[in-house]
């Protein structure tokens, strides 16, 4: 039975989700980045290549099992999925914003009747529905800071990172929406069929991830300071302490630290006489 997974075939979530998928070992060939699908090598998994807009509408109709896509777009869908991993990527926020020499400091200030321009209309419309205000949405596909500049709306909703590209446009953020990230999400149905071959997808993307964080780092340390060293290391079930060849006074030691600790732990084994010290990455980290 083949598993079918949505990824978006291009725009921010692209290129970091197949690097993911790549990382966990589904091999998509080399001519993926040509095709709007791929059958994954020696696997019972297709990957399909579309908007990630879509992907959650995709995936609550049952066209395909799952499917990697943001946060905000499953907000604006409105349909019900199983969230099944966060990514930790695409991070951003879906936010109302005005010119800044507008008078509206709330989205509660917003007159009723303005027009507001977004691609997110289902996520706008239920957002200004709650705050009791009753404007016109405008649907746009893209580039909505341009549309008050145009005349063709007074107020915008958008997705934001950084706010760079709102100051440009001199428009400024009154009411943030919703959060969001990148997301695996499944079809409720399929998991209940497809469970254990999702869920294996989903433990190896995991891995992936929480390897990015770590180092494995080895090397040779004084016995007399291993009660020291281990005080250092009480993760991972602590280093493997292996024996050196005719040597008594020092013994090799394997163990995994997080990447951002890898300047000061590697100093600290130097100052209590370690040596041969050699840190390499993980590719995946199963606990």
């Amino acid at each position: 039975m083949v598993l079918k997974m949505a990824v978006p075939n291009k725009g921010r979530l692209n290129e970091r989700a197949v690097e993911l998928l790549q990382k966990s070992g589904l091999d998509l060939g080399e001519d993926w980045g040509r095709r709007l699908y791929v059958k994954v090598k020696n696997k019972d998994i297709e990957i399909i290549f579309v908007r990630a807009q879509d992907i959650p509408v995709f995936v609550h109709s049952g066209a395909v099992d799952m499917g990697i896509t943001g946060q905000d777009q499953i907000a604006d869908a409105n349909v019900k999925l199983d969230e099944m991993l966060l990514l930790g990527f695409g991070h951003c926020r879906l936010s109302v914003a005005v010119p800044d020499d507008s008078p509206v400091r709330t989205a509660e200030d917003i007159p009723d009747g303005s027009r507001v321009a977004t691609s997110f209309s289902g996520a706008a419309s239920r957002f200004f529905a709650s705050v009791g205000k009753n404007v016109e949405i405008v649907p746009v596909t893209g580039a909505a800071e341009i549309m008050p500049y145009m005349g063709v709306s007074d107020y915008i909703v958008d997705l934001v990172s950084s706010g760079s590209t709102l100051k440009t446009n001199r428009l400024r953020e009154v009411a943030v929406i919703l959060q969001s990230q990148a997301v695996v999400v499944g079809n409720p149905d399929s998991v209940a069929v497809k469970g254990e071959e999702m869920w294996d997808i989903i433990y190896a993307l995991k891995s992936v991830i929480d390897a990015e964080s770590k180092k494995y780092l080895m090397a040779d340390v004084p016995t007399d300071k291993m009660s020291e060293i281990e005080a250092m290391f009480p993760g991972m079930a602590g280093p493997t302490v292996m024996n050196i060849a005719g040597r008594d006074d020092m013994v090799a030691i394997h163990v995994v630290i997080e990447a951002s600790e890898v300047y000061d732990d590697i100093n600290r084994l130097k100052r209590l006489g370690a040596k041969g010290i050699l840190t390499l990455p993980i590719d995946r980290l199963v606990p």
